[in-house]
């Protein structure tokens, strides 16, 4: 099912598929490379949506490599520098992926979802009237919804099949998991990649409000930034000018999908409603002045 403008599911007969997620084709390269083609799919409340969001595949790999760029000092990622040519060498194949496929390392990806929160919205607002906590982490009291925290907090979750809900864990879970030094790492380099990020958006008229991260380990136990990083898909992006503290401010990213949806007769079950071609056309257009906001100003 695909269109000149949007690919809701990509098809290469060249390659082994490896997985399909909510929203990544990964294909097998060799035993140390694989393609990662980012289709338009939309998932929201973990359940992948019948219809396409045009263009989105391709502005979210606009976004994800200046942000692994840009991020190259804090550590190291995925990416390499294999041209798509090299692994796709079919014309026809290429296009149909061309602007949206990276060719990337074979990692061991950690069992976790690394999630910073530098604002009071979404689950942990309502974590935080409830308990005055957000994922246990206890906060000060008299907090407003979409303030900005004292300071960011780490608050991991595990990650979900398709079609499953990720769970939050705490600090000490993921020291289970993944050892002492291992969670460290990731916490403070999670922290870290979002604080510097939320610095350089903000001077470019976005609020990173909350962010996922994903990491994955080399043969040598080096960390690395995988998957996708600061997108509008993987985070929460306000516009600084109609940021106000009290309300839920409007945003660059899929919770206007989310809210259109909360609108429906729907039980956040699968088969996801179909999307009006007005409600997807301006979902893309914000996706789109977030990249160029963030990669053009």
């Amino acid at each position: 099912m695909s269109t000149p403008s949007a690919l809701y599911q990509s098809s290469l007969s060249s390659l082994k598929l490896r997985s399909r997620g909510k929203v990544r084709d990964i294909y097998e390269i060799d035993n140390k490379h694989m393609l990662i083609v980012t289709t338009d799919r939309l998932s929201a409340f973990d359940v992948i949506l019948p219809d396409p969001i045009p263009g989105k595949g391709r502005v979210l790999t606009r976004v994800s490599n200046f942000w692994f760029e840009k991020m190259q000092h804090v550590m190291p990622n995925h990416l390499t520098d294999i041209p798509l040519e090299a692994v796709l060498p079919d014309e026809a194949e290429r296009d149909q992926v061309e602007g949206r496929a990276i060719v990337v390392k074979v990692l061991k990806p950690l069992p976790v979802e690394a999630i910073v929160r530098g604002y009071l919205i979404g689950s942990g607002w309502k974590d935080y009237q409830q308990s005055g906590c957000v994922c246990g982490i206890q906060l000060p009291e008299g907090l407003q919804q979409a303030q900005q925290l004292p300071q960011a907090i780490y608050t991991p979750s595990t990650k979900a099949d398709v079609g499953d809900h990720d769970e939050n864990v705490t600090f000490a879970k993921t020291v289970e998991l993944m050892g002492q030094e291992l969670a460290e790492k990731v916490r403070d380099a999670s922290l870290k990649l979002y604080t510097e990020a939320a610095a350089y958006a903000k001077e470019r008229g976005i609020i990173i409000a909350d962010t996922k991260f994903e990491f994955g380990i080399d043969e040598n136990g080096i960390l690395h930034l995988i998957d996708e990083v600061l997108t509008p898909d993987s985070s929460r992006f306000w516009p600084a000018d109609q940021y106000q503290v009290g309300m839920s401010p409007p945003s660059f990213d899929k919770q206007y999908i989310r809210d259109y949806l909360e609108t429906l007769d729907w039980d956040k079950t699968a088969p996801g409603p179909s999307l009006p071609a007005e409600v997807a056309d301006y979902c893309a257009q914000k996706y789109r002045e977030a990249e160029i906001r963030l990669t053009q100003g």
